[in-house]
């Protein structure tokens, strides 16, 4: 069935000369445009003139290779049947649509018929004309339809079982190729998993390797240290006098003074000030300040 509706869809593009074109390029493989040529009878002209007409609706891909030889390029072709089976879907789907419309005017229409012409005109036609034919002058007798609907109704159930069969191929041929696609990618994703394997083992023998190898026999330099030697401090004498055994030098002194200490050493550092001149006190009658009483001051107030 499914190589009819190619030869269906092939025969619609090229004619009779694409006849057995569907056998040679229905394979799993791209086929040599040489072979077919060589097939056919045909030259490789000819035939890739078939092959381009198919090729502009995009039902056969190619590939090309290059001769090490001769130097040119030799192509390989292949039908592509999802492809051609959506073509086919799409004319079946127009062909029932023109039906449907003939279908539609036959039902609602008349139509007027020259028998000795076998001339069919529209009504509208036969009005202006006056129902007489301009090529033998009979009169127009009126067309009985109901055969025409019949044949066409019976060609609009035919290509409707068609139209079922290339959708259920359509499905078939989805079918086929998600399966191709499913198993390609499961075998690109076990490759994938097949270089992660042989990396770990890799990765895990430099491991042992690591663990097993001894210790290098090449000798630790050491750095000698160098011990600087302890420097003595000179001892300041305080005032030319050489401080005794156990006594506390100034260096020597804690840092925690006290204020009082403090306030001592800035009074010794001053210079020393003028003694002030004392005023001799002046005797009244010969008595000092001091024989003063009451009694001899209150006699002065009076």
């Amino acid at each position: 069935m499914l190589k009819k509706f190619l030869t269906e869809v092939i025969l619609s593009i090229v004619g009779k000369q694409g006849e057995g074109l569907v056998e040679l390029l229905d394979s799993k493989k791209h086929v040599n445009e040489f072979s077919i040529a060589k097939k056919l009878d045909f030259t490789i002209n000819q035939t890739r003139n078939l092959l381009y007409k198919i090729s502009d609706y995009g039902l056969v891909s190619s590939i090309r290779k290059k001769d090490k030889k001769k130097g040119w390029y030799t192509y390989f072709w292949k039908i592509e049947v999802l492809k051609s089976l959506e073509f086919l879907k799409g004319i079946l789907m127009k062909n029932i649509n023109q039906i449907d419309y003939q279908l539609k005017s036959r039902q609602e229409k008349q139509f007027y018929v020259c028998e000795r012409c076998s001339i069919e005109i529209t009504e509208e036609n036969a009005l202006l004309h006056d129902f007489i034919c301009d090529e033998c002058g009979e009169v127009y007798s009126l067309k009985d339809n109901t055969v025409v609907v019949r044949d066409l109704q019976r060609t609009k159930s035919k290509l409707a079982k068609e139209l079922k069969l290339v959708k259920e191929e359509i499905q078939k041929e989805r079918e086929r190729l998600d399966k191709i696609k499913t198993r390609e990618l499961k075998k690109i994703e076990d490759e994938k998993i097949a270089v992660r394997k042989l990396k770990r083992a890799a990765a895990a023998k430099l491991r042992e390797k690591a663990v097993g190898k001894k210790p290098s026999t090449k000798k630790k330099v050491v750095k000698k240290v160098v011990k600087k030697k302890p420097v003595k401090k000179k001892v300041v004498a305080h005032h030319g006098r050489i401080p005794k055994k156990g006594t506390r030098t100034s260096h020597e002194a804690p840092k925690d003074f006290s204020k009082k200490s403090l306030q001592g050493a800035k009074k010794s550092s001053r210079p020393p000030t003028q003694k002030s001149s004392t005023k001799k006190s002046v005797t009244h009658h010969g008595r000092t300040p001091k024989d003063f009483d009451k009694k001899s001051l209150q006699g002065a107030k009076k």
